[in-house]
C-alpha cells in the first residue's frame, strides 16, 4: 500500500524514502537484497537471521545484543552470518555488538573482546586473543580443552 508520504506498514505507520532506502542497505550489505520481495516465512533459517539482524539495524541502535545468533544454522548458513558480523565489526559506523555463544567456533572475525562465564560468574574478560585461552575454556567447561585459532576464527575440541 502506498500513502502519501510513502509506504504504510502492517499496523499503519508510514515508511519514508529514507526508510526504504536503509533497510534495502541493510538487505544488501546482508547479502539479502535479491530477496527483498519475499515473505519472510519462505526463507531459510540462515537467511532468517540475517534478515533479523538487519532489521534490528534499522533503527541505528548504539548496541547490538546478539543471542546465539547462529544457533539451528547449518554450516553454510553460520558461515553466511558470521561474515556479514565480521563486515559489521570491522565497519566504525557499527554499533557496539555484544554476542553471546557457546561455541568459540562462532565467535567472527574482529570482535575484539570476551568474557567466560561458568554458572553465573565470571572465569575470564578481556581482549579476546589473550583471555581466549585453553585454560580458561578449561576453567570454564570443567574438562581439559584444546584450542586452536586460525585466520581470526577459533576452534575448540575436549582435550584427551
Amino acid at each position: 500500500m502506498t500513502a502519501a508520504h510513502g509506504v504504510t506498514g502492517r499496523w499503519q505507520e508510514e515508511y519514508e524514502g529514507l526508510d526504504e532506502d536503509r533497510a534495502d542497505a541493510l538487505l544488501w550489505a546482508f547479502g539479502m537484497g535479491d530477496f527483498a520481495q519475499r515473505e519472510f516465512s519462505t526463507l531459510s533459517e540462515g537467511e532468517r537471521k540475517r534478515v533479523q539482524v538487519a532489521r534490528a539495524l534499522m533503527p541505528d541502535p548504539e548496541l547490538l545484543l546478539l543471542d546465539e545468533p547462529a544457533a539451528g544454522l547449518d554450516l553454510g548458513g553460520r558461515e553466511e552470518l558470521l561474515g556479514a558480523l565480521t563486515e559489521l565489526a570491522g565497519d566504525h559506523r557499527s554499533p557496539a555488538i555484544v554476542m553471546v555463544t557457546h561455541h568459540v567456533e562462532e565467535i567472527p572475525d574482529g570482535f575484539t573482546h570476551v568474557m567466560l562465564l561458568r554458572e553465573g560468574r565470571i572465569v575470564a574478560a578481556g581482549p579476546l586473543g589473550e583471555t581466549l585461552t585453553a585454560q580458561a575454556l578449561s576453567d570454564t567447561y570443567g574438562m581439559p580443552v584444546e584450542l586452536a585459532a586460525s585466520g581470526g576464527r577459533y576452534a575448540a575440541r575436549r582435550a584427551s
